[in-house]
């Protein structure tokens, strides 16, 4: 069982709930998105390359976790109304990113009704469960993990585009604003928690970096075969990882990679929303 996390500062609370209304509003004005109307449906192409469609099927089962992904982080955060709120917001956004990825795997005709039903029962029939036992550590495994997943969506696009497949482009296109826009509001949720407690923080951001993996890749039933198809793709794999997330990401902290190589010993680590 999970110990009690540890309550954090107002002062910390408050400045969380206000860049989650500033996210909320720019989405509002400027990002919200229809899945049934705002993809060339008409334009799917049945004679794309599986491989691609086999990728698809991977996205869509990863975002299938859903319900796990939301009901194991909400107890971390139920506390702290930003991170909170915005997690039932994420949740509300990568909802839209598993119908609209199923919906181009029919519309396409690369998966059938009995298949896509197979995936749903296959998926639910595992558990995801969180990486890290820790508020802190959490924000920043998925900072790095949006931030990766904004990529996997922007590479694939690319070889979309070149293959030719308007509607598939087009989906991709909106998830990956939908991902970036996620990155740039953890990004500066792990900014306010490394103002607050700054080695606490680089001790939670140097297990992440440290432990990384991509969420649920592994549950699938054939997750090696799909993880070295994205890898063969040049999607993403180690050097992409290395060059386009942890070094970016630690830029954008204002955090040296002499700082991550650091290790404070326990009695120094007192991270705010850890669990006790």
């Amino acid at each position: 069982m999970q110990s009690p996390i540890k309550p954090e500062s107002p002062e910390v609370i408050a400045k969380i709930y206000r860049l989650y209304r500033e996210y909320f509003d720019q989405a509002e004005r400027r990002r919200r998105w229809n899945v049934r109307e705002d993809i060339p449906w008409d334009q799917c192409n049945p004679e794309l390359d599986p491989a691609i469609a086999d990728v698809v099927q991977t996205f869509c089962t990863v975002e299938l976790y859903l319900p796990d992904y939301v009901s194991k982080l909400m107890p971390q955060v139920r506390g702290n109304h930003g991170r909170a709120w915005m997690i039932a917001n994420w949740g509300y956004e990568e909802s839209k990113h598993s119908m609209v990825f199923g919906d181009w795997l029919l519309r396409s005709g690369h998966r059938t009704e009995e298949q896509m039903a197979d995936l749903d029962t296959d998926t639910f029939s595992k558990e995801w469960d969180l990486p890290h036992d820790n508020g802190v550590a959490m924000i920043c495994y998925t900072t790095v993990q949006e931030l990766a997943t904004w990529l996997h969506y922007r590479n694939l696009r690319e070889i979309v585009v070149r293959h030719g497949d308007p509607a598939l482009a087009k989906v991709l296109s909106l998830v990956a604003t939908d991902e970036r826009a996620h990155y740039d509001f953890f990004m500066k949720v792990v900014r306010i928690y490394l103002e607050h407690d700054r080695p606490g923080t680089l001790e939670q951001l140097r297990r992440v970096i440290n432990e990384f993996k991509m969420p649920a890749t592994h549950m699938l039933i054939d997750g090696k075969r799909r993880v070295q198809a994205v890898q063969d793709m040049r999607i993403f794999d180690y050097d992409i990882f290395y060059t386009d997330v942890f070094e970016p990401v630690i830029r954008a902290l204002g955090v040296t990679k002499a700082e991550l190589r650091r290790r404070k010993s326990p009695r120094e680590i007192m991270v705010v929303g850890a669990s006790s």
